[in-house]
């Protein structure tokens, strides 16, 4: 065999090999390119736009879970209020049915046993009522308004009351309601006058004499006639307080300062009791006791008057001086310390100040008024 033919055909079965596995080589690259692509690459632009939208799309969504649970949640008390309100409307229907059948039935048995004993029939109960008021209302102004000539005639009270430049009929307004409007308009420059206004007709010196006891609840015109006193009598002494001060004229002075602004204190702090003097709303241990200092006041025994004052303010209770508890064992006699009969009188603001200011009123009265006996003198 020639040299040069065996080379020829090694070199031309090596070339036949070669682009056999090219081939492969490009059939398998074009699978794996088909089967598998090439990842993508994204910019950081892009990534955060993504998350801020995933983002925003989660708070969406739990800000619309949220709505939906308040939502749910205020419709649950919405029903529960109305249920309540249901409840309680039902609980007053019924228990107003039940009044009106006890309350029918008490009436029924009333007139039944009248019929029985041979009484007269009973009126309406809303009518006596009315009538009460309206005699009431009546007594009170009799009470009130011997001074004021207040015409009985609802036509001619309405021309006045025009004349004055007031309405003639106010909302809901009744003719003795009319009158005591009447009568205040008229008794305005008077009432303006006083150091303390007041609706409570003043009574003249000689009559402000108050008695030793206050009358009993029932007897309403004498505790009405009491409480004028009471009010005038207290009318009297702040407005000689006030010319006293007047004629001093030492206002410049720091004891003048004080003692005008004790004045004005007082006239401050004393309108609730004149407020309780007009409502008749007042308690009965304060009302006994105050009678009891204005007495002693007039009668110029200044010392009794301060003993009366002290005894409301104060009380016969035990007050604690000194050690109260030493150890772990009690005191004899402790509890005493606050079972007191009258340790409760200062515990209202509004109390204690218009007890000092009777106080206040008592200590210039002695000045004023001194009394006859020396020893009557307060200290």
């Amino acid at each position: 065999m020639d040299f040069a033919a065996l080379m020829s055909k090694e070199i031309a079965k090596a070339k036949d090999g070669s682009s056999n596995n090219d081939t492969t080589t490009k059939t398998s690259s074009s699978t794996t390119s088909t089967a598998e692509p090439a990842p993508k690459f994204i910019s950081r632009r892009e990534a955060e736009e993504q998350r801020r939208a995933a983002y925003l799309a989660e708070q969406k969504r739990l800000q619309e879970e949220r709505a939906a649970k308040a939502a749910a949640k205020r419709k649950r008390e919405e029903d529960a209020a109305e249920e309540a309100k249901a409840r309680e409307e039902k609980r007053q229907k019924l228990a107003e049915e039940s009044r009106a059948r006890r309350e029918a039935k008490a009436a029924e048995e009333e007139r039944a046993r009248r019929k029985r004993l041979g009484l007269p029939e009973v009126a309406p109960e809303g009518g006596d009522d009315k009538n009460s008021k309206t005699t009431q209302d009546d007594d009170d102004l009799d009470d009130d308004d011997d001074d004021v000539d207040i015409p009985d005639d609802d036509d001619e009270l309405r021309k006045k009351l025009r004349e004055l430049g007031e309405p003639a009929v106010l909302f809901a307004e009744t003719l003795p309601a009319r009158k005591r409007r009447y009568r205040s308009i008229v008794r305005g420059e008077a009432a303006a006058a006083v150091p303390i206004p007041t609706t409570l007709r003043p009574v003249e010196e000689k009559d402000m004499k108050v008695p030793d006891k206050p009358p009993p609840a029932s007897d309403k015109k004498a505790r009405r006639h009491l409480f004028r006193q009471l009010s005038s009598y207290f009318n009297m002494v702040l407005r000689e307080w006030e010319a006293a001060l007047a004629r001093e004229n030492n206002a410049d002075t720091t004891a003048g300062q004080q003692a005008i602004h004790a004045m004005v204190s007082s006239k401050d702090t004393m309108k609730p009791l004149f407020r309780m003097f007009e409502k008749g709303d007042i308690d009965d241990t304060i009302l006994e006791a105050i009678v009891e200092i204005v007495k002693a006041a007039q009668e110029r025994r200044y010392v009794d008057a301060n003993d009366g004052y002290l005894r409301l303010s104060i009380g016969k209770a035990a007050w604690p001086i000194g050690v109260t508890m030493v150890g772990i064992h009690e005191r004899s006699a402790r509890e005493k310390l606050h079972n007191g009969e009258r340790g409760h009188i200062m515990g209202s603001e509004t109390t204690r100040k218009y007890l000092q200011s009777i106080k206040r009123c008592l200590t210039f009265a002695q000045v004023r008024w001194p009394p006859d006996d020396i020893r009557q003198l307060m200290g």
